[in-house]
């Protein structure tokens, strides 16, 4: 399972780093070194800072959504999930990130789907300790 390490984040300060834009995959132009704009993470990730967490991946049941070991999730507590979408579920005293499957409600019941083949749905009925905790609205990776 895809568990997830929750961090707090520190949206109050500002982040800025210079940008390189229009980053293409083909000959780089020499006049690209020279940007002076600047990025503000903060601004341009955190849409509510007071319902933004952070939470560090563990595990591989979400790696065909481009999720993997490590990666960090930006999860927004605000936003109310829909079907499909990636979010972080807190049951029986766990949190894990999965797809959220609504598809089955009427039948009493919803699935946290995984993003791998070797994993299976969890299905989540009315006896069920859970909470949609958050929506994933962004993952940051790490390459190297």
């Amino acid at each position: 399972m895809a568990n997830i390490q929750i961090i707090l984040g520190d949206f109050k300060k500002k982040l800025k780093l210079p940008i390189a834009e229009g980053l293409k995959a083909g000959f780089p132009s020499p006049a690209e070194d020279y940007s002076h704009e600047t990025l503000d993470f903060n601004r341009e990730l955190i849409r509510n800072p007071e319902a933004t967490f952070y939470g560090k991946v563990e595990g591989d049941s979400m790696i065909e959504a481009g999720i993997n070991d490590g990666d960090i999730a930006v999860i927004d507590r605000s936003i109310e999930a829909q079907d499909g979408d990636i979010v972080v579920g807190y049951i029986n005293d766990e949190f894990t990130i999965k797809y959220l499957d609504l598809r089955h409600r009427k039948d009493g019941y919803i699935e946290l789907r995984p993003a791998n083949k070797d994993f299976k749905p969890i299905r989540i009925d009315a006896d069920d300790d859970f909470e949609v905790w958050g929506v994933v609205i962004w993952t940051i990776k790490k390459w190297r």
